[in-house]
């Protein structure tokens, strides 16, 4: 049965040297990251400039409300993909294309709840995280289009986690290609030719992720057949049911109780002024081009441990997790040599040099956050392996963590320090974390290593 999961598009990491399968993985989940973070600059640019400052707060406000919702569908899908990739793993393909199946009806379930809840709730959630009154309209009409790309949402990512749980990360990668190079030319033609303002640039991201879904779609159906359902495997299995709402549930509630903290976080420096949101927004889309690399180091883990332990080979994940902290480490080192010379020059990309407020605020968070990166490369190494080795819940106890110190920073060090407590929110969630991440991990495998034998 081994040789059916052996074609060109799966690739198994439970053999050969760990870093190698790890980076192999990936570099395309990186390269696919930054082609996004990218996309998402350039749209702030587009926003920034030819809209004006307003229009970058009004983007940045609902950047965290989208988090918030996204981060649970996207860590869902993640969650759903595990079991795939342990039957993966374990040489099991009809067990695998039961979880598919579930998953998909799971996946469905979500996408028409939370839309319709969200579009309905969307004027509230603003006022809630206390949107400045001359960003509300343009704050809304965004924020309501991104609401309704939320099917599309969880399509990809539930099809491309399903993709990648079989060890291909490639094909996603060149989707995202696809799909962001799509948005940017909507943009430019909603935006600057057709002066649409923010709702173009939310109309280019639903039309975006509809494509990316489809392509996805159209990819497995055609090329990887392995993933389809065939048979008695369509039906419905309450055990694996079960088996992927407790290894997504949890992950999806790290995400978003993890941008519970961020959304306080977000309306504490709302309260702070438009110059201190349109700050913020610029900051953090060039942190996020940073930090996806780390993040996607993380991604990489869980499919890789997930396999593994399928494999029963518990001291190749321990080497592949050691490995992972000295990739993140190398990069760490040459992030120091980029960001701290360059962020003010960065923030320019975004306004036009004479808001020298805003560029000076977000560069002082830019440097203030990248010499923290290894507490954050430890977070999401230790995190994502946690959720491949099947124990979501350990890690979404992290992303409980991370809740309690924004919303510490948000209540107490806001209000005394203004944008120096915002520029340390990061730093104090990330290290809370590690805090409980690390003895979880070496009880875990602990634990495992009694199991396994």
């Amino acid at each position: 049965m081994a040789s059916e999961g052996q074609t060109q598009h799966t690739e198994s990491m439970t053999d050969g040297a760990p870093s190698y399968a790890i980076l192999k993985f990936a570099i395309p989940l990186i390269l696919g990251y930054l082609l996004q973070q990218t996309y998402l600059i350039i749209d702030t640019i587009i926003v920034g400039r030819w809209i004006g400052v307003g229009a970058l707060a009004a983007v940045g406000v609902s950047s965290s409300i989208m988090f918030l919702i996204m981060g649970f569908c996207n860590g869902s899908c993640a969650g759903f993909a595990i079991p795939v990739a342990q039957a993966f793993g374990a040489g099991d393909y009809r067990k695998m294309r039961c979880y598919v199946s579930n998953a998909m009806r799971i996946a469905l379930v979500l996408a028409i709840v939370i839309t319709l809840l969200s579009c309905f709730l969307c004027d509230k959630i603003l006022q809630m995280v206390n949107t400045p009154k001359d960003v509300f309209n343009d704050a809304y009409i965004f924020l309501f289009l991104q609401f309704c790309a939320i099917p599309f949402t969880i399509a990809y990512n539930l099809l491309s986690g399903q993709i990648r749980a079989l060890g291909n990360s490639k094909q996603p990668f060149y989707f995202l290609i696809a799909s962001s190079v799509l948005n940017i030319l909507l943009d430019i033609v909603f935006i600057l030719l057709c002066g649409m303002g923010v709702e173009g640039a939310g109309i280019a991201t639903l039309l975006s992720q509809m494509f990316a879904s489809l392509l996805c779609w159209w990819f497995i159906k055609r090329h990887m057949t392995i993933l389809v359902p065939k048979g008695d495997e369509r039906q419905f299995d309450n055990k694996k049911i079960s088996i992927l709402l407790n290894n997504g549930v949890p992950m999806g509630l790290q995400f978003s109780i993890t941008s519970i903290g961020i959304i306080m976080l977000q309306s504490a420096n709302n309260a702070l002024g438009t110059v201190y949101v349109a700050s913020f927004t610029a900051a953090i889309r060039i942190k996020y081009l940073f930090t996806c690399v780390l993040e996607n180091i993380g991604v990489a883990m869980a499919t890789y441990c997930g396999q593994n332990l399928g494999a029963k080979k518990l001291s190749r994940i321990k080497t592949g997790i050691n490995d992972a902290m000295w990739l993140m480490l190398a990069y760490f080192a040459i992030t120091v040599a980029i960001i701290y010379p360059f962020a003010d020059n960065m923030m320019m990309l975004f306004v036009n040099g004479n808001e020298q407020d805003v560029i000076l605020n977000a560069a002082r968070l830019m440097r203030i956050s990248n010499w923290f990166y290894p507490a954050l490369g430890i977070l999401v190494i230790l995190r994502y392996s946690i959720q491949g080795l099947g124990y979501s819940n350990l890690s979404m106890m992290s992303g409980v963590m991370e809740m309690i110190a924004r919303c510490g920073v948000s209540i107490w060090l806001v209000p005394i320090l203004a944008w120096t407590g915002i520029c340390y929110a990061d730093p104090v969630a990330w290290i809370m974390a590690d805090i409980f991440l690390i003895p979880a991990y070496f009880w875990l495998i602990k634990r495992l290593r009694k199991q396994l034998g």
